[in-house]
C-alpha cells in the first residue's frame, strides 16, 4: 500500500469542521492521516448559536455534526493543543513541544474579536464576546455582580453590528438592563440602510434594550473595588456600568502566517488564490483568516465553500472559489433580520421598493434592476418570512409585481417547479435548487429529512428547510407521487390523526393500534409517539406491560441517560419555591449517593451520576420528603419558572409565585409532542424570562399579559403575546385549551413555536380557536384538562409500589447491585464527574490524577 500523505489543519472551528466532514464523506481518510489542532478545549462548536448557551448552559448542546467524526481512524483532534510555529522548509509544524509534520497544511484560524483603542478597555468587568469561554466569564461575571450588588445589573455592548446584538442578547438573556452603544448613525450599518436601522432600533427599544447610536466611547473607569463602574463618552457624558462588552468586530487570526513568512494583506488575513492557496503551494487558507477574491470574507457560508475547494483540490481535482452568496439571516433579541444580494442597491440605475410599517415594527426593502423586473437584492427586518422564497430568486424574473411580495397579506411563495435548477437554495452548503430535484429524482429521496442526509440542505442555519420542502413536495407531486403525511412507514395516518384515532375509539396498547390501523411490528419513531400519545390521554403507567418497551431510552428509566451511562435525576419544585428542609433533604441525598449537583434554568435541582440500580433507592428517600418527578426525562411539561412577585418585590403587581406553583400542580405529567416550559413574571420586569417560554405570563395592574410560541435552545424564538389583561381564572382557562389543543394536533417533536406557524392561519387562528372557541372545541379541551389534572399520579411514587416495575433497575442481570466497573470520576470544584478518556488513562504528564472507580473506596 502507498504511504499516506499527512494532512495539519490549524484551527478546530466551525470551517475546520466542515473540511475534515468533507473529505471523510469523500473517502479521503484512505489516504490522508488527518490532525487537527484547536487552541479550545471543545471539539468544534456552533460559534453563531452562542446565545443559546444562556438558555441551555450547556456548552455541548454547541457541538457541531456526528462526535463520532473524531474517533474514527485516521482523523484525530487535538483539543486545547495550540499550534506554536511553521517551519515551511522542513514542512513541520510545532504544537506543545511536539514536531508534526505534513504534506499538505490547511490555516483555519479564524479571526478575534477586537478592541478599539479605549482608555480603560482592560478594567475588570470589560469582556469580549467570541467564544464559548468568553460567554461562560460573562455569565459568571454578571451573576457574580448581581449577587454582590443586590440590584439588576448594569450592562452595556459597544458595538451595534451583527456580534453587538447578540452579545445584547446574551446581557438581556442574563437579566441585565442592558444599553447597545454604536458609533455609526444607526444600527448594523453593514447589513441595513438608515430605515431598516431605525426599524430595528424601534423593535430593540420594546424589548427593554436602550439604543444610544451616534455615540463614541473614550474610556471605561473604575471604581473603589477596581472593577468598571462608569463609561465615559466623547461628547463628555457619563453612564454608570457594572460589566461591558466590546463587540466592534473582528480581525483575522494571520499571525502564524506572518511569522511563517506567508504573503499576508496590510489590513489582515492571508493572501490565497481561487483554489485556497496561499504563497506556498503546500498551504491552503480558508474561512476568516483567508484573503480571497479580493476580501477577507466574514460570515461561516463562504468559509464552507472554501473548504469545500480545499477538498476537491486535495483529491486532484480544480474546483475554485471566486466568491459567494453574503446572504444573512438572523435572529437577534428575537427580532428577523436579513439582507440579500445588492441590498444597499448599489447597482447603476437600480429602483428600490420599500414597505414600512413603524408601529409593528416592519421594514422591508426589495432592490429591482431598472426595469422593475429582476430583483437584485433586498432588506427584510421585522418580518423575514419571505427570505427563503426571494434570496434564490436574486438575478432573475421576480415574476410578480414586486410591491405583493411586501405588503403584510404577501403573495403565495413560489412553487418548487418555478426556480431554476442554478438557483442556490441552501448557501450554507452551496445546494441548488437543482440538487434537490436530484436527490428525489435519482437518489430516491421521498422526504425531507431523506434530502438534508443526501445533499446536507437545512442543515445549516436551517433558514432554508421550508423552500427546501416545497421543493420536495413539488418534485414527488410532479413525478406522480403522493405527498404523505404519515407519521412512518408503519402508520399512513399523522400523530395528529393517531392522536384523535387513540382517543375517540379507547385503545389502550400500541398492539391494538397497530393491529388495526398500521401494519408491522413498529419503530423507533412510532412507538415513542404512540407511547406519548397514550400517556397524553392517560392510558396507564409509562412501564405498564408493554408500555415499558415503547419508551425513548430516558422514559424507560425515568430518568435522563448522561454521557458516562449513568443518570441524573431531577425532583419537581414547583414555581422554584423549596423549603429548607427540602434543600436539605435533596443535599443529604445527593451527598450519601456522591451525585453532582447543579442548578437548572428552570429553578430546579439536577442530580447528576446516579447508577441505574441506585435510582429507586434515591427515589424512594425523595418521595419520603415529600418531592415527585420532574418529569424532566420526558417529552412533557417540564418547569414553570417564576420571579418572587409582590410577596417579597417591590417591583411586583401580582402573586407570581403563587400562580407558577398552582400552574405547574395543574399541568405536571402532560405528555405532549415536545417538551413545554412555562414561565410567570410579577412584573414587566420581566425576571422570570415569561418570553422565552412555551407559554409565557406577565402581571399587568388589571392582571395578566399571556405569551405563546417561545422557547430557547438551538433556534431561539420570543413568545407572542396571545391576550392581555386577563383575570386568574380567564388565563387558566386560555392555557388549558392553547395546551391540549397542542397536544391533539402537533406533529412528533413539533415545539409549540414552530407549531403556530404550520397552523393554517397562524397564531390568529390559534386565537380564535382557544379564546373566541371557533371550531366549538372549548368544552371538550377544557373537560380533558380537568381530566388530566383529575388523574395524576407520580410516576416514581406508583414505581416504588410496584416490585415488577423495580425489576427493571438492574446493572446486570445477573448481579442487580453491582456497580459499573468502567465509571471513573475526578474530584473538580468539591464535586466528582465523569473522567475524561484521558484522565481514565491516568498517566499525565508523568503523574497520576486522583481518579477513583465507582465501587471502590473512597
Amino acid at each position: 500500500m502507498a504511504e499516506k500523505k499527512r494532512l495539519v489543519v490549524i484551527g478546530a472551528g466551525m470551517v475546520a469542521q466542515r473540511l475534515v466532514e468533507a473529505l471523510d464523506a469523500r473517502g479521503a481518510t484512505d489516504g490522508w492521516d488527518i490532525d487537527v489542532f484547536g487552541e479550545e478545549s471543545r471539539p468544534p462548536y456552533d460559534r453563531v448559536a452562542l446565545t443559546s448557551f444562556f438558555s441551555d448552559r450547556d456548552p455541548d448542546d454547541l457541538l457541531l455534526g456526528d462526535p463520532g467524526l473524531w474517533h474514527r481512524p485516521g482523523i484525530r483532534l487535538h483539543r486545547h493543543v495550540p499550534v506554536t510555529a511553521i517551519d515551511r522548509g522542513a514542512r513541520t509544524v510545532e504544537a506543545k513541544g511536539r514536531t508534526f509534520g505534513y504534506d499538505a497544511l490547511v490555516l483555519a484560524t479564524g479571526s478575534y474579536a477586537t478592541v478599539p483603542p479605549v482608555d480603560g478597555a482592560d478594567v475588570p468587568g470589560a469582556f469580549v464576546y467570541r467564544t464559548v469561554d468568553d460567554v461562560a466569564e460573562l455569565r459568571a461575571w454578571v451573576e457574580e455582580r448581581r449577587r454582590r450588588l443586590g440590584r439588576t445589573v448594569r450592562g452595556a455592548v459597544i458595538g451595534g453590528g451583527l456580534l453587538g446584538l447578540e452579545a445584547a442578547g446574551a446581557l438581556t438573556a442574563l437579566g441585565a438592563q442592558t444599553t447597545v452603544v454604536e458609533f455609526a448613525d444607526w444600527l448594523m450599518p453593514l447589513q441595513v440602510d438608515r430605515a431598516g436601522g431605525e426599524s430595528l432600533r424601534r423593535l430593540i427599544e420594546q424589548l427593554d434594550v436602550t439604543v444610544r447610536t451616534s455615540t463614541a466611547t473614550s474610556g471605561l473607569r473604575p471604581g473603589r473595588d477596581g472593577r468598571v463602574t462608569r463609561m465615559q463618552f466623547a461628547d463628555g457624558e457619563k453612564m454608570p456600568v457594572d460589566v461591558v462588552v466590546f463587540a466592534t468586530g473582528v480581525r483575522p487570526r494571520d499571525e502564524l502566517a506572518r511569522e511563517a513568512g506567508l504573503d499576508v494583506h496590510e489590513r489582515g488575513g492571508v493572501f490565497a488564490d481561487e483554489a485556497c492557496r496561499t504563497s506556498d503551494p503546500d498551504v491552503y487558507a480558508i474561512g476568516e483568516v483567508a484573503h480571497v477574491a479580493g476580501r477577507v470574507w466574514g460570515l461561516v457560508g463562504p468559509g464552507y465553500d472554501m473548504a469545500e475547494v480545499v477538498v476537491d483540490r486535495l483529491l486532484g481535482g480544480e474546483a475554485t472559489f471566486e466568491g459567494t452568496d453574503r446572504s444573512t439571516k438572523l435572529k437577534l433579541l428575537g427580532v428577523d433580520v436579513s439582507s440579500f444580494g445588492d441590498a444597499f442597491a448599489a447597482t447603476q440605475g437600480s429602483l428600490e421598493v420599500v414597505y414600512a410599517d413603524p408601529v409593528a415594527g416592519v421594514y422591508k426593502k426589495l432592490v429591482m434592476s431598472d426595469d422593475a423586473s429582476t430583483l437584485l437584492g433586498g432588506m427584510l427586518v421585522g418580518d423575514a418570512s419571505s427570505y427563503a422564497s426571494l434570496r434564490p430568486l436574486v438575478g432573475r424574473p421576480l415574476g410578480a409585481d414586486p410591491t405583493a411580495w411586501l405588503l403584510p397579506e404577501g403573495v403565495e411563495p413560489p412553487s418548487g417547479s418555478s426556480l431554476p435548477d442554478e438557483a442556490n437554495v441552501c448557501s450554507c452548503h452551496n445546494v441548488t435548487a437543482g440538487g434537490i430535484r436530484c436527490a428525489v429524482d435519482e437518489e430516491g429521496c421521498t422526504d425531507v429529512g431523506a434530502v438534508k442526509t443526501c445533499t446536507k440542505a437545512g442543515t445549516g442555519c436551517g433558514s432554508c428547510v421550508p423552500l427546501v420542502k416545497r421543493l420536495v413536495e413539488t418534485q414527488l407531486v410532479e413525478a406522480g407521487i403522493e405527498v404523505s403525511s404519515a407519521l412512518c412507514e408503519h402508520f399512513e395516518h399523522s400523530r395528529a390523526q393517531l392522536f384523535d384515532i387513540v382517543r375517540v375509539s379507547g385503545i389502550t396498547t400500541f398492539t391494538e393500534l397497530i393491529d388495526k390501523h398500521g401494519s408491522g411490528r413498529g419503530c423507533d419513531i412510532c412507538r415513542p409517539v404512540v407511547a406519548s400519545i397514550l400517556a397524553s390521554l392517560g392510558q396507564g403507567h409509562v412501564l405498564d406491560g408493554e408500555n415499558s418497551a415503547l419508551q425513548d431510552t430516558n422514559d424507560h428509566v425515568m430518568a435522563n441517560l448522561q454521557k458516562d451511562g449513568t443518570y441524573s435525576v431531577v425532583p419537581r419544585i414547583p414555581g422554584g419555591e423549596v423549603t429548607p428542609d427540602g434543600l436539605i433533604a435533596i443535599g443529604q441525598v445527593a451527598s450519601d449517593f456522591g451525585l453532582y449537583t447543579k442548578i437548572t434554568g428552570g429553578q430546579r435541582i439536577d442530580l447528576f451520576g446516579a447508577r441505574i440500580e441506585q435510582l429507586p433507592s434515591i427515589w424512594a428517600r425523595l418521595v419520603d420528603a415529600g418531592f415527585e418527578s420532574g418529569h424532566a426525562y420526558g417529552k412533557a411539561v417540564r418547569t414553570v419558572k417564576s420571579c418572587v412577585g409582590q410577596t417579597w418585590c417591590r417591583y411586583g403587581v401580582q402573586d407570581s409565585v403563587g400562580l407558577a406553583v398552582a400552574l405547574e400542580l395543574r399541568y405536571r405529567g402532560l405528555r405532549s409532542p415536545h417538551k413545554i416550559k412555562l414561565g410567570v413574571s410579577g412584573c414587566a420586569r420581566e425576571c422570570a424570562e415569561a418570553r422565552s417560554k412555551d407559554v409565557g405570563i406577565i402581571a399587568t395592574e388589571e392582571g395578566w399579559n399571556l405569551y405563546v410560541g417561545g422557547n430557547g435552545g438551538f433556534t431561539p424564538r420570543h413568545a407572542q403575546l396571545f391576550a392581555e389583561d386577563l383575570s386568574t381564572d380567564e388565563l387558566v382557562r386560555a392555557i388549558d385549551r392553547f395546551l391540549m389543543y397542542y397536544v391533539r394536533t402537533a406533529d412528533r417533536l413539533q415545539r409549540t413555536a414552530p407549531w403556530l406557524e404550520s397552523v393554517e392561519g397562524g397564531i390568529e387562528e390559534v386565537r380564535r380557536v382557544v379564546l373566541e372557541d371557533g371550531l366549538g372545541i372549548g368544552a371538550d379541551l377544557d373537560v380533558a384538562m380537568a381530566a388530566h389534572a383529575d388523574a395524576y399520579e407520580d410516576e416514581w411514587a406508583a414505581t416504588l409500589a410496584d416490585d415488577e416495575k423495580l425489576r427493571k433497575f438492574a446493572s446486570f442481570v445477573n448481579a442487580p447491585e453491582t456497580a459499573d466497573p468502567d465509571l471513573v470520576y475526578v474530584e473538580e470544584r468539591g464535586q466528582r464527574r465523569p473522567a475524561s478518556e484521558e484522565e481514565s488513562a491516568v498517566l499525565i504528564a508523568g503523574g497520576t490524577l486522583p481518579i477513583r472507580r465507582e465501587g471502590a473506596p473512597a
